[in-house]
């Protein structure tokens, strides 16, 4: 088989039914069901879930990079660092205290696997990768006056990132985007998915009484955002050799597999909104 067609996705002409197509929305919409619902509630709920999901996402980041085998000290303190981190900025409202916390998680998960892991450095990025996404999300329902509904704006760019990318990509294949790191994503899906996601949030906004135009802009570039986190993940189970970081959520594959993009996404909404002064509503009134 040529070079060239393995540089390209064949289509619409592949495709065959699977229980993935009833399973993967049913769960999906289940899911985003869970988080909209817990998101309106006090933000110490909403805190409570995102740590609850970065508790089972530290599992199986952990065994991703250790390659199957189960770090469990490595696993839990990772687990352990990001609750931690997340209690010190709902409590003190500093963010540079929940910082030290969670460098200090990476530091001490780096010298716990010093001499039991080739890879230590991987080890501490978990509290890393997971805890600042969990600080962002927490930071933005709790410190943003209209918090709930900027997170429902991103969890929307989001999801209609990947599910544009999802039905693009397999309707009309074509250039792979990056065949060495993510085969399954082609140029047509990425394109596709964002602006999917651009219409989506454009509606979101006119729905709530803002500027749609100045909405659909934003989702378009911000979208990238949604697709860097997907392609951070593909990055890391390439090189550790895995497919799925698990099989808990059918349809989906893991806890992480499902929400590489939000973790990319959530840190950078929380820098244009904390850093940039980035109103993520557009005119949306208070």
């Amino acid at each position: 088989m040529s070079s060239a067609h393995h540089s390209h996705a064949p289509g619409y002409r592949a495709l065959r039914w699977n229980m993935d197509w009833i399973t993967r929305p049913l769960f999906g919409l289940a899911l985003a069901a869970v988080a909209i619902g817990v998101l309106f509630l006090a933000p110490p709920f909403f805190a409570t879930l995102v740590v609850a999901i970065s508790i089972v996402a530290a599992r199986e980041w952990h065994r991703i990079v250790g390659k199957g085998r189960a770090y469990r000290a490595e696993t839990a303190l990772t687990a352990l660092t990001v609750a931690l981190s997340v209690t010190a900025l709902l409590v003190t409202r500093h963010a540079w205290i929940a910082f030290l916390v969670l460098a200090a998680g990476s530091g001490l998960a780096w010298a716990r696997a010093q001499n039991r892991d080739p890879h230590p450095l991987w080890q501490a990025a978990g509290a890393l990768y997971l805890g600042l996404p969990a600080l962002a999300l927490t930071a933005l329902r709790a410190f943003e006056p209209r918090g709930a509904l900027i997170i429902v704006g991103m969890f929307l760019i989001v999801w209609a990132t990947d599910t544009g990318a999802l039905i693009f990509g397999n309707l009309i294949g074509g250039p792979r985007m990056a065949p060495v790191l993510s085969p399954s994503k082609t140029w047509a899906g990425t394109i596709g998915g964002s602006v999917t996601a651009s219409l989506v949030f454009a509606a979101y906004i006119w729905f709530l009484g803002g500027t749609p135009g100045t909405a659909a802009l934003f989702a378009l570039f911000f979208s990238i955002a949604a697709h860097g986190g997907d392609l951070l993940e593909s990055f890391v189970k390439r090189r550790f050799g895995t497919k799925d970081s698990g099989a808990m959520i059918p349809g989906h594959g893991g806890v992480l597999d499902r929400m590489d993009s939000t973790l990319g996404a959530s840190v950078v909404l929380a820098l244009l909104v904390f850093l940039g002064g980035l109103n993520p509503l557009f005119g949306v009134a208070g």
